[in-house]
C-alpha cells in the first residue's frame, strides 16, 4: 500500500500533468510567439517567479542542461510577460481537465477546501517554484483554481526532490541516468528531453558506475536501486509535511475522491509510458 504523500502525488500529478501532454496545452509558447515546445515550457514554468535569468531557472528545475535553458531563457521575456503565461496556462489547462473529467466543476469545489489548507499551511522555505506558485493559487475559475492548487502542491515536492538529490551527491545528468537505470523513465528519451549531450550523458554514466550504482549496461545495481529508494523515500518524507493541516480522515478522504479524476486523466492516454515524469499507469 502506498503511504499517504505519495498517494498524493500519483492522484494530483495527472491532473497537473495535462499542462504538458494535452495537445493545447503543448500549444501555449507558439500561440504567444515562442518559439517550439521547450521555449514555452521553460517560459511557462518559471514564470511565477517572474522574468527569470537561465542560471536560476536551471537550478530550481534540477535536471536540465543549462545549455538547453539558455536557448528559451532570457529571450521569452522580450516576447511575453510572465504574468501573461500563468494566467494563459491555468485557463488552458482548466479546459483540458474539462475535456477529460466529466463533472469536473463540481468535484472542484469540493477538492479546493483540503488543497488550499494544505497550500496555505505548508513551509516555503527552501522551496522556490512552490513559493512563487502559491499566491496564484486564488483563481476565480472553480477548475483553474483546483489545477494551480495541485500545481503549488506539486512544486512543492519537485523542490523538496531536488533538495533530496543535492543530499544524495547526485547532480543532474547523474540523477538521470540512475532514474532511467531503473526503469523509472526512458533512457534514451530522457538524455534528449532534457538537453544533455552524448558526452554529458556517458561521463555521468560512469560517475555512476565508479560508484557501484549502475553496471557496464547502465542497469542499476542492487545498490543503485537502494540509492534510488532511498531518494523517493526521501521525497515522500519531505512532501508529508503537505499534509499536516488535515485529519487522518480528511486526508483519506481528499485522496479518494482525487483517485476518479486523475484516473481519467490517465486513461484518456494523453501520457506516453514510460514518460518522463515517472508516473505509472495506475494511480
Amino acid at each position: 500500500m502506498e503511504s499517504r504523500p505519495r498517494t498524493l502525488w500519483l492522484r494530483t500529478e495527472p491532473l497537473h500533468a495535462v499542462i504538458y501532454f494535452d495537445e493545447e496545452c503543448r500549444g501555449i509558447g507558439r500561440s504567444v510567439g515562442l518559439k517550439g515546445f521547450w521555449m514555452g515550457y521553460f517560459a511557462t514554468r518559471t514564470a511565477p517567479m517572474g522574468p527569470v535569468r537561465p542560471e536560476t531557472a536551471t537550478a530550481v528545475l534540477a535536471v536540465f542542461a543549462p545549455d538547453m535553458v539558455a536557448r528559451a531563457l532570457p529571450a521569452a521575456w522580450q516576447i511575453v510577460a510572465p504574468g501573461t503565461l500563468t494566467d494563459l496556462r491555468a485557463q488552458l489547462a482548466a479546459r483540458a481537465l474539462r475535456r477529460l473529467v466529466p463533472g469536473i466543476d463540481t468535484l472542484a469545489g469540493q477538492l479546493a477546501p483540503p488543497l488550499a489548507a494544505m497550500v496555505a499551511d505548508a513551509s516555503a522555505l527552501g522551496r522556490p517554484l512552490f513559493a512563487a506558485n502559491r499566491p496564484l493559487c486564488d483563481r476565480t475559475d472553480p477548475v483553474e483554481r483546483l489545477w494551480q492548487l495541485t500545481t503549488a502542491l506539486r512544486e512543492f515536492r519537485g523542490d523538496a526532490h531536488a533538495a533530496a538529490l543535492a543530499d544524495h551527491g547526485l547532480d543532474a545528468p547523474e540523477a538521470l541516468v540512475l532514474a532511467a537505470a531503473t526503469g523509472r523513465v526512458p533512457l534514451e528519451g530522457i538524455r534528449l528531453d532534457r538537453g544533455w549531450s552524448e558526452t554529458q550523458w556517458a561521463d555521468a554514466g560512469e560517475r555512476l558506475r565508479s560508484r557501484g550504482l549502475i553496471d557496464a549496461q547502465w542497469a542499476a545495481t542492487a545498490r543503485g536501486r537502494a540509492e534510488r529508494d532511498l531518494i523517493e523515500d526521501t521525497t515522500d518524507r519531505l512532501a508529508a509535511r503537505l499534509l499536516r493541516p488535515l485529519a487522518d480522515s480528511t486526508a483519506d478522504a481528499l485522496l479518494a475522491a482525487l483517485e476518479v479524476p486523475a484516473r481519467q486523466v490517465l486513461e484518456a492516454k494523453l501520457l506516453p509510458y514510460p514518460n518522463p515524469i515517472g508516473l505509472p499507469r495506475s494511480v
